[in-house]
Formats: C-alpha cells, structure tokens, sequence
C-alpha cells in the first residue's frame, strides 16, 4: 500500500525503530507543510494510507473528495482537523488511537520547563549574555506559590506530582471526577472556577480540545488572576477564548504567560502577538516532541496500518466507513 506522512518536520519518522512495522509498503515521507488543497491533492492523489502529525494539516472534505484512493487516515489522539463526516461518507477509515497506556511525560515535562523559563526569566537572561549583558533582572523562586491545575487527566496529574519536589501547593479545577481525584490524591480541589484563576500563582492548562472545551479559558477568567502570576498553555491554542491572552497580558492581568500553541500552525516568520511580548516565553509545539515520545506514539500509528492491510482495522472513529471501505486489506 502506498503511504504518505506529511508535515514530518525533521524527516524524524525514518530514523524510529517502529518505521520497521512499515516494511513492505511504500512510503513517502514529506518534510514541509502544505495546507492548500490543490497541492495536498497533487501529493496525496495516489496514496492509499496517510499518516498525520497531530493537528499539523487540516484534512477536510474538499482535499478528501478529491483522494479516490485513500482508504485510511492513521494518527494519534484527538482529531478536531480531520472531516470525519466527509470520511464516512467517502468510505475512509479513521483510525486514531485514544486509550494511551500512559501520560505524555515529554508534555508534562516541558510544562515544567516553561513555568522555569519564565519564574526565572531565562529568555531575557540569555539573549543577554549573549549581547554582552550581565543580569538584566530579578526572577521568581516556585517554593510557596500556588500552582493551579486545570484539568486532572493523565498529564494533568503528573504535572501536579512534579509541584512536590518544588514545594509547591496545588489546587485542582475541571470536571467533577477529576476534582475528586485530585483530592483522593491529597491535593486541594478549588472552591469555584472563580477561585481557581484568582487564588492560583501559576496557572497550568490539561485539557483535550473538544466542542466542550474551547474556550473554556475566558477573558473573565484571566482577568482575575492575580498581576504577578503565570499563565500556561501547553495543551492547545483553542482551549483559550480567541485574542483574549494577548489583551491580559496587556492589561496586567495574568503578569505573564508561557505558550507553546497557537491557533494557527506553524508559526513562520515571526509572526504572532505573542512573540513580540516580553512576558511571554514562546516555544513551536514542542510538547510531545521528543524521540522517546515519538516512539510511543508512531508505534501505535504504525500499527493501525498494519492491521488495516491485514483486513483487520483497529481504532476505528468512524466504524460506518467500514461498510462503504475502499478494498481495505488490499
């Protein structure tokens, strides 16, 4: 079967142990991104199976009609950028692996690694060593302050396990059960969502991207957070009401912020509102951006592939294309 990868920035996906599992088919890896339709169609109008890179490429139902031999989207998690309606309707099977055994570490620890950044102002320091500088300011220490969890899930308590080694408080917001939990685990759930933004230090956003969750970050919410704390976002740009972060940090309120998600990506040439702030720490989606993580995660892709070809697909989203597939298993 012919397979496609798109947007694989680095040509990473050859150099993984788990690109074994994709022996006997051929694969075209691509390197850059293209999101316009014409051109997506030109690449892709022969292939029968295409990776994705999470949410890098939209996959919507103009490019899709367009695909007569696509018979499988194969991918990872959440799939907002993907038609699956148009899908179904094509008789293209999408599979995306949803049960991850265990959280993204890689995720969890960049969290960390941004809330260090900016606390102690790492950037700003740096960049002014390297201009002949020598401290060009006072950061924050983490003992003490309060660190708020938006989102108990799987990557959302790891987070909140690292807070220990730091000394830090935390206090949990989201869903009903994962408030429980938190507090099952011997953490505070906040006493409203209210609560949460204007009693946390730092701010750290845990959620999946869903109808019900964007958004979910409202300017309210960041207007009441306090003037010295730190917002963080290393889950997705959507999750945030749109604009909103850009006019808080204007107006003060949270201090500062650390982003590695943007509403459209990638982000070339500089040009984001954020990137021109100085109480911003700004990194491209590095989040799950790790060799160990990539592992992890293309294994699973990998796999889908094989048992589609194997007339035996897994991890199926849209199980009606099923009955209208395109020869799978050939």
């Amino acid at each position: 079967m012919k397979v496609a990868i798109l947007d694989d920035y680095h040509g990473t996906l050859r150099t993984l142990e788990c690109f074994a599992k994709l022996a006997g088919h051929e694969v075209k890896v691509w390197t850059d991104h293209v999101q316009e339709t014409g051109a997506l169609a030109e690449r892709l109008k022969d292939v029968g199976a295409l990776v994705l890179i999470r949410e890098r490429t939209q996959i919507r139902a103009p490019l899709l009609e367009r695909l007569p031999k696509l018979r499988l989207i194969s991918q990872r998690s959440v799939y907002p950028h993907i038609d699956i309606e148009a899908c179904t309707r094509l008789g293209i099977v999408v599979s995306s692996y949803m049960a991850a055994a265990q959280p993204s570490y890689a995720t969890a620890e960049l969290a960390w690694g941004l809330i260090i950044a900016s606390l102690r102002e790492l950037p700003k320091q740096t960049a002014a060593l390297k201009a002949g500088k020598w401290q060009v300011g006072v950061g924050n220490t983490m003992r003490g302050k309060t660190l708020g969890v938006f989102g108990y899930g799987r990557i959302g308590q790891v987070v909140a396990g690292y807070a220990k080694a730091f000394g830090m408080p935390v206090q949990v917001w989201g869903r009903e059960d994962g408030r429980r939990k938190a507090e099952a685990d011997g953490y505070r759930a906040a006493r409203s969502k209210e609560a949460f933004f204007a009693e946390s230090d730092v701010v750290t956003v845990h959620l999946r991207l869903v109808d019900a969750t964007r958004g979910i970050v409202t300017a309210a919410d960041l207007a009441r957070m306090k003037p010295a704390a730190l917002f963080v976002n290393t889950s997705r740009a959507g999750l945030v009401e749109a604009g909103s972060l850009e006019k808080a940090l204007e107006a003060g309120r949270p201090g500062r912020a650390a982003v590695d998600v943007y509403e459209d990506e990638p982000v070339l040439g500089g040009r984001h509102p954020l990137l021109a702030m100085e109480n911003v720490v700004c990194t491209p989606h590095l989040g799950y951006v790790t060799r160990e993580e990539y592992e992890t995660q293309f294994s699973d892709i990998f796999d889908q592939i094989a048992a589609y070809a194997a007339g035996a697909p897994i991890n199926v989203v849209n199980p009606e294309a099923l009955n209208a597939a395109r020869g799978a298993g050939r």
